[in-house]
């Protein structure tokens, strides 16, 4: 009996790889105007490096590359060498909704890479995939690939892959 499977979009959700601590450890805030400016370490840099070697041979070219404007998204998105484009959307402590509007989840056609930062990400991993903590933990460089599929007559996410830079 042949199953009655419909795929949509794809949706990846890549964290920005390991960045400088923020200079003002004790009062300095996420998205402060010090935090933005954090630059990937060297370790950072190979994270991204391999990441986006391993992300380029899987993505079509009509791809969309969404990022935060701090420059430890910038430099992680970079290393892809695709056109992208920067959305505030993206920035610290947004709204997970705000993401998922930006993608245009579910409804989008072609794939989408959207480079920012953790809690968002995790909570938005959370939200499409059900899990009651509200929140997911997504590592430092770490990409995560949902696919929104609909199934026998029912709309659901489906996780693809989780990719860490130390496993590639």
């Amino acid at each position: 009996m042949a199953r009655d499977i419909t795929r949509g979009m794809d949706l990846i959700l890549w964290r920005h790889a390991e960045a400088h601590d923020h200079p003002d450890l004790m009062s300095g805030r996420a998205g402060d105007e010090q935090d933005l400016r954090r630059r990937l370490t060297t370790k950072g840099e190979k994270q991204a490096a391999r990441m986006a070697a391993w992300l380029d041979r899987q993505l079509p070219d009509g791809a969309r590359i969404l990022c935060s404007p701090a420059v430890r998204c910038e430099q992680t998105a970079m290393a892809l060498g695709r056109k992208l484009r920067f959305r505030d959307e993206l920035l610290p402590e947004r709204d997970p909704q705000s993401l998922l509007d930006l993608a245009q989840w579910p409804q989008g056609r072609s794939p989408v890479v959207l480079v920012g930062h953790q809690p968002t990400l995790g909570q938005v991993v959370a939200r499409l995939l059900g899990l009651e903590q509200g929140v997911c933990s997504v590592r430092k460089g770490a990409l995560w690939w949902l696919r929104y599929r609909e199934r026998e007559g029912r709309s659901e996410a489906v996780l693809v892959t989780v990719q860490s830079p130390e496993l590639l």
